[in-house]
């Protein structure tokens, strides 16, 4: 009779841990599967465009976002290749206790074409790597990876389409100057250091216009209701 017990505690123990494999094994290629189908849509535009709120409404409606800007400050200072490569490159003053000076680092980094470069050159390779495995653990029926440069760092590579957002450059200009406490001869020297606009927005399959008279959420709305038919192709 022991030996009964025994042998039925072991098989409802097998079954249990049996099933529970199998339904694991189950959702990891689910997931997989969903990953497959899943579109990768990138959002980007200059400095001021509102490529942020644009992200923000598709949020909104449930879509997963990667905001490439956040990402950037966090492994400057998280990851220590990154932040030994920006020591290297703009000197110790570059991190203060530890954090990154963004005041100094803007500084230097901002002054010229080349030095913007070689910051960009040192934080899209870690940031493309890190969005990367950010998406292979998304479900969703699509993502969106908003970025400024989305061109620039060739990250559309690893896109499906990419949309636009475009603004007048007066109101580019004045929401910077509110948003970052700064000059406008500030926001027209980093504007400069950008891709032309106009060149950007032909490269884009899509552009949502955001110039306050026209409506951002329908624009989104529309885009929204696309892409989640074609996730289903």
């Amino acid at each position: 009779m022991y030996e009964a017990d025994l042998y039925l505690h072991w098989l409802r123990t097998f079954r249990f841990f049996s099933t529970s494999f199998i339904l694991g094994f189950v959702e990891i290629i689910n997931t997989k599967i969903r990953n497959q189908n899943m579109l990768r849509i990138g959002i980007t535009g200059g400095i001021g465009s509102g490529k942020s709120t644009v992200a923000q409404i598709f949020n909104v409606l449930g879509i997963p976002v990667y905001s490439s800007d956040d990402a950037a400050k966090r492994l400057m200072n998280e990851d220590e290749e990154v932040k030994n490569k920006i020591i290297k490159s703009f000197g110790e003053e570059s991190y203060s206790n530890g954090k990154l000076n963004r005041k100094y680092l803007a500084e230097k980094a901002f002054s010229d074409r080349s030095k913007t470069d070689l910051l960009n050159s040192l934080v899209h390779p870690a940031t493309i790597k890190d969005a990367s495995t950010w998406m292979k653990k998304q479900t969703a029926p699509y993502i969106i990876k908003e970025a400024a440069l989305i061109f620039e760092s060739g990250s559309d590579e690893f896109l499906d389409a990419v949309i636009g957002v475009k603004s007048p450059l007066s109101l580019r200009i004045e929401r910077t100057i509110k948003r970052n406490s700064v000059t406008a001869a500030d926001v027209e020297a980093r504007i400069k250091l950008q891709m032309d606009e106009n060149e950007k927005m032909g490269l884009c399959d899509y552009i949502i216009v955001n110039d306050e008279k026209q409506m951002l959420i329908p624009q989104v709305l529309l885009l929204h209701q696309k892409f989640l038919k074609e996730s289903l192709l």
